[in-house]
């Protein structure tokens, strides 16, 4: 049977494809957050990246695939987070370490605020995605891997609500500041949003 010739794209001095990759989901989501999604055309990403139109094909067919790549990049650092409970031996050391797993994805986020932002100023276009079916397989898994920890009846009730309170409020207490909180320097409303959570578990 023959095989396929191992063709790989000449990509240049950017290195390789999946960093070019990389690349470019990092110039798209400054280009969302500037002049928002629907203002920002494939072509002003290409001649952002210093390429053409045509070559942004080899790694996203459509636009709508850049914005649903960064998306995808919050759930990963919730999917971290999931994976390290997993790893535990059981839901009891789960319970122990989550506010340590929880102060761990306030810095995360936060050093993310830009994929907040493109949430932010991009809700229609998020909401658009929302029939995709990566991004449904997505919300479901992290959705039932949560559920599983949350649901658990073996944990107290109080622990388990204090667990869901903590989640809620490090990702309303980082999305709310911003822009909504602009009177208060980005690493103070940072200490802040710890120092609340951090008081759901004392």
């Amino acid at each position: 049977m023959a095989t396929k010739p191992d063709v790989k794209p000449q990509m240049g001095r950017r290195g390789s494809a999946p960093q070019t990759r990389e690349r470019i989901l990092d110039l798209a989501l400054e280009l969302f957050t500037e002049r928002g999604y629907d203002a920002t055309s494939l072509r002003d990403i290409a001649e952002r990246l210093g390429t053409t139109k045509a070559a942004l094909y080899y790694h996203f067919a459509r636009k709508e695939d850049i914005l649903l790549e960064l998306h995808l990049r919050l759930h990963g650092i919730g999917g971290e987070v999931l994976d390290q409970l997993d790893a535990m031996p059981d839901d009891a050391a789960r319970a122990a370490a989550w506010p340590q797993l929880i102060d761990r994805v306030i810095t995360q986020v936060a050093e993310n605020r830009q994929l907040l932002l493109l949430h932010q100023r991009n809700q229609n276009a998020l909401r658009a995605l929302e029939d995709d079916e990566r991004h449904q397989a997505a919300n479901e898994d992290m959705e039932e891997r949560f559920r599983r920890l949350l649901a658990n009846p073996e944990l107290p009730a109080e622990t388990r609500m204090r667990m869901a309170c903590s989640l809620f409020a490090a990702m309303g207490g980082i999305m709310a500041g911003g822009e909504l909180l602009g009177d208060i320097d980005p690493e103070e409303q940072l200490g802040l949003v710890r120092k609340i959570v951090s008081g759901l578990f004392d």
